[in-house]
């Protein structure tokens, strides 16, 4: 399928949330109230500097339904921004991101989703269409010069898995 980063149709919303597990939620959340349409990519993004953050884009298939969404984000409460807040949002909401559980092949998750590229931390390329990902409803790529990439790595019996888990250990959890 691939996607195109494209921003004619976005917006942003400023958020106190500072963890992105609890961004993810309020993204989904704040999702099913507006209905967003298929085709709608809405993302996560850090804010950096004096308040740390994580701020929320929404990018729409049209102009009214990105005004609907502004409109509706402001209602509640919400400061929100034209456009995306930088270009390289974490990827919560995506065409075809409901489809990414289980096992899959890479090609198999290139064609069903948004996703444009694959990529394995240390290894250079893409891994090849038949390589085995293992995911478990987790799946959080990020733009990068414009294309929507997964990072992964290796795993247990020659597969991947998406670099971001869902449940992290938190750093020192076991002192």
């Amino acid at each position: 399928m691939g996607a195109a980063f494209v921003t004619r149709y976005a917006c942003w919303a400023d958020t106190p949330v500072s963890a992105l597990r609890a961004a993810d939620h309020l993204l989904l959340a704040l999702a099913a109230e507006l209905t967003l349409p298929e085709g709608t990519f809405s993302c996560t993004h850090l804010v950096r500097g004096e308040r740390p953050r994580v701020a929320l884009s929404f990018t729409l298939p049209s102009e009214p339904l990105l005004r609907t969404a502004e409109e509706r984000l402001r209602a509640q409460g919400y400061e929100v921004r034209p456009g995306v807040p930088d270009a390289v949002g974490r990827a919560v909401i995506y065409s075809g991101a409901d489809s990414l559980n289980g096992t899959v092949t890479v090609g198999e998750l290139l064609a069903r989703s948004a996703i444009d590229r694959v990529t394995v931390l240390g290894a250079a390329g893409q891994p090849p269409a038949g390589q085995t990902l293992v995911m478990h409803g987790h799946v959080r790529p990020q733009w990068e010069g414009g294309e929507l990439v997964l990072a992964t790595m290796p795993a247990v019996g020659g597969t991947l898995v998406p670099f971001e888990v869902p449940d992290p250990t938190p750093c020192c959890a076991d002192h």
